[in-house]
């Protein structure tokens, strides 16, 4: 906690706090460098895009650190609000996440034959892609996609980060700033906290494709926080005897979810070329091996049709 001393306005002489990237990749504005080359990717073929809200209210949080006997909060300067998450355990139960779950209507996940859905590797390199089939040979005949329905359950489970800036007085009266910090929990993993929503796809044609298309959805999850009633007396409490601060809060789950049909195709894409990364390590060796291989087709390329 930092008391009203001038001493506590301090500039710090920490540079470049922040970064920027380097990619490697270069251009000098010749267009004769730029040719045509094919790459296998994976193509959206619709999308939705969701945005869902759930509220959870806390009843005396504890905060630390405790203010002190005889400690009195006179102002709250801000309070802020963000998702757990321990690096050192990526299965902590209080981490926050939230998990989408969805069941189709019009529609069938293929299964592997012991009642488990095919699941396929993803642009972020984990199977999380359903492959799906429905007979869509009505809307390949006219050249359309055929509509598939789904119901969306989210789970939201683990805990949030709770941060609060205040001013206080202590038992001289001396005016002090500290930041009350937090770890509120949400929901457990056996009883989350479930939000639904109903959605509607585009699925391409199973048969006119070598590949049946996929199915993704992901999320990401933020939260935001105010006091219950925004009042610090009746939100807030401090023991006279040891300054312990407890707090009735109101938190607000902000959930973005996208679903996507996805298919494999391969692209036609202009291209500079390979990118290029120096090296900023002090070197011992004279030559290094490459890490990925030469173009090899020197042939003048012909344009993709």
């Amino acid at each position: 906690m930092a008391c009203n001393k001038k001493s506590a306005n301090l500039n710090l002489s920490i540079e470049d706090r922040c970064c920027t990237a380097t990619t490697g990749c270069h251009f000098d504005g010749n267009l004769k460098k730029v040719v045509s080359e094919p790459i296998y990717v994976q193509k959206v073929y619709d999308a939705a895009l969701f945005n869902l809200q759930g509220l959870r209210t806390v009843e005396g949080q504890l905060f630390t650190p405790a203010l002190g006997r005889g400690a009195r909060i006179i102002a709250v300067t801000d309070i802020r609000c963000r998702k757990f998450f321990n690096p050192e355990n990526i299965n902590d139960p209080r981490n926050l996440v939230a998990t989408p779950s969805t069941t189709l209507a019009g529609a069938d996940f293929v299964e592997d034959g012991s009642g488990k859905d095919v699941r396929v590797i993803g642009p972020d390199g984990t199977p999380s892609e359903k492959l799906v089939f429905v007979n869509t040979q009505e809307c390949d005949e006219e050249g359309k996609g055929t509509p598939i329905f789904g119901t969306q359950n989210i789970a939201i489970s683990g805990s949030v980060v709770i941060e609060i800036d205040v001013i206080f007085t202590d038992d001289c009266d001396k005016e002090c700033a500290v930041t009350l910090k937090a770890i509120a929990p949400i929901a457990s993993p056996t009883a989350p906290l479930v939000l639904t929503n109903f959605f509607e796809l585009c699925l391409p044609s199973v048969f006119d494709s070598a590949f049946l298309p996929r199915f993704t959805e992901f999320c990401n999850i933020d939260c935001e926080v105010r006091l219950a009633t925004n009042s610090i007396r009746r939100d807030i409490f401090v023991d006279p005897a040891t300054g312990t601060v407890r707090a009735n809060l109101i938190i607000a789950l902000c959930v973005t979810c996208e679903k996507k049909i996805v298919v494999p195709v391969q692209l036609c894409v202009l291209s500079t070329g390979f990118p290029v990364l120096e090296a900023n390590v002090e070197q011992i060796c004279t030559t290094f091996p490459q890490l990925f291989p030469n173009q090899i087709d020197e042939k003048p390329k012909p344009p993709c049709n």
